[in-house]
């Protein structure tokens, strides 16, 4: 905190409006339509009515989440409409810039006061009375305007940066499947290539610190303390939430839940498991359109065997796991350095919002 601000009671500077009732021909707002950390609308300017009470608001507002507060939700939309009563909205007075009072609810240490305020373990909400008591430290109105100008930029220079590194990432993805996409050869069941069995454990049996790869419909590898395979094969997820099924190849001692399949090649004169993996791999998106189940959306055994894949000779079949090898690498490098970018510009971003509301930002 700057010792030159000034230093009121949040609840002296802006205030709760809840205009309550049953509002049509507006936009409305739930918690869903708003990005959590980031102060940004996912949601769409139709007009939309609920059947329950909701609040109006207008682009003189802040948008709060105090349902779950840890999960940060916070806009300042530019249109006036209707909010879940869950979402509190807030009108900062004459002396209180809109956008800066946005930042310092989307700073992590008033997210982290706000959530100590929670009442209630399954469906925590934030004490909005307790907030309004929070001690509020401003500068003055210009100043905060130079602060909010300058957080903008910077943040808008950060977010350029993480797109750049997606595009980076993009490009090597589409790479990938483009070469992966453009192996071209007769076309075989994989059912007359393989055999296929399921493991027999439950999800749960794995074990800390087991000494065998346990394999489940998780993308996840686990562990386990005993085996009931010795082989290399090919692991393919039966079952997944949305159909977001994944593949692994494996070649040693293993275990498998019982929704998992375990695929071996029968013929190895005619198919590298290698090539197979990555042929599973194109798959998936097939998988995915062909998958059954309401809720859980899972995989039949005669979609399995009923998939075609392009055979080549066993030598184009090694020259194009070579090249795909190569790709798949460089792709996963590529995801490593994006991971380890996403998370440096996430701390920077934190970094510069902690020091705007020191006091502490002298750029221009």
């Amino acid at each position: 905190m700057n010792k030159n601000w000034e230093v009121k009671k949040l609840g002296e500077v802006c205030e709760f409006e809840k205009l309550q009732g049953i509002h049509k021909n507006l936009p409305y707002v739930g918690l869903e339509d708003i990005e959590s950390h980031t102060g940004r609308f996912l949601g769409s300017l139709e007009s939309q009515q609920v059947k329950s009470a909701t609040f109006q608001f207008t682009n003189e507002h802040i948008l709060y989440g105090r349902l779950r507060p840890y999960l940060n939700k916070a806009i300042a939309p530019d249109f006036s409409g209707h909010c879940s009563t869950e979402i509190f909205p807030i009108k900062p007075s004459a002396s209180l810039s809109r956008p800066f009072l946005l930042y310092w609810f989307l700073m992590d240490s008033t997210v982290a006061r706000i959530n100590a305020t929670c009442t209630g373990t399954r469906m925590p909400r934030a004490n909005m009375n307790t907030v309004l008591d929070f001690d509020f430290s401003f500068p003055s109105l210009s100043e905060q305007q130079r602060i909010v100008s300058i957080l903008d930029e910077t943040f808008a220079a950060i977010d350029k940066a993480k797109e750049n590194a997606e595009k980076n990432l993009q490009n090597s993805r589409e790479l990938f499947d483009s070469y992966l996409q453009s192996v071209d050869a007769e076309k075989e069941s994989l059912g007359s290539l393989v055999d296929i069995t399921t493991g027999k454990l439950d999800a749960n049996a794995a074990t800390e610190n087991g000494q065998y790869p346990f394999f489940t419909c998780s993308r996840e590898i686990f562990a386990i303390d005993n085996f009931a395979f010795d082989c290399e094969a090919i692991l393919l997820a039966g079952n997944n939430a949305v159909g977001d099924f994944n593949v692994k190849h494996y070649e040693g001692k293993f275990n498998a839940y019982q929704r998992t399949y375990v695929i071996t090649v029968n013929q190895e004169n005619r198919v590298l498991y290698r090539y197979l993996y990555f042929q599973m791999l194109k798959s998936l998106k097939e998988f995915k359109m062909k998958s059954v189940g309401a809720g859980t959306k899972f995989l039949k055994l005669g979609m399995i065997k009923d998939l075609k894949i392009a055979l080549p000779s066993l030598s184009e079949q090694r020259s194009i796991v070579t090249k795909l090898d190569v790709l798949f690498a460089e792709t996963k490098r590529l995801e490593e350095i994006y991971q380890q970018k996403l998370a440096a510009l996430d701390e920077l971003k934190k970094s510069v919002l902690q020091k705007a509301f020191n006091g502490e930002l002298t750029g221009a």
